[in-house]
């Protein structure tokens, strides 16, 4: 398995420029380290309001791991903090871990605005590290918008 950073660091290469979605990458790592899928948010790209990373990323990885949808024992590394959407896909699919980069205080669902993958009602609770890289995966948000204002980035 990559260390956290090592695998944030591959989620960074998977986010890309996005072109005009939201450069948002994700990776799915299975027990033993190998990658399993990545994917980048698509929602423009494909028309699709789920098209986000992490649920790109679950669905290529479902199709290769496991049973067909449970990925027992894999690692999600994604360059922000997943939403609510996301953390309920990733709880249903039985992610072991989730490594992320920067916090989303707005939409954040696993510690920020709320904590799904906590939720002790739920039947699994993945193990949670976030903040890992959290300056250079909130760079790409913030250079992203910067560009669709106009404005320059710093």
């Amino acid at each position: 398995m990559p260390s956290d950073t090592g695998a944030v660091r591959a989620a960074i290469e998977a986010a890309g420029t996005a072109g005009a979605d939201v450069p948002i990458g994700a990776v799915v790592f299975a027990p033993d380290g190998t990658e399993l899928a990545r994917a980048r948010n698509a929602r423009v790209e494909l028309s699709d309001p789920t098209a986000h990373a992490e649920v790109l990323a679950l669905r290529a990885a479902a199709r290769v791991y496991g049973d067909g949808w449970r990925l027992d024992g894999c690692t999600l590394a994604v360059t922000v903090e997943p939403c609510t959407m996301c953390a309920g896909a990733l709880v249903l699919a039985r992610v072991a871990r989730v490594v992320f980069g920067a916090w989303e205080p707005k939409t954040g669902a696993v510690g920020s605005l709320w904590d799904v993958v906590r939720d002790r009602r739920l039947n699994h609770r993945p193990e949670v590290i976030g903040g890992i890289l959290a300056d250079e995966c909130a760079a790409l948000l913030e250079d992203f918008f910067a560009r669709r204002r106009g404005q320059p980035s710093e």
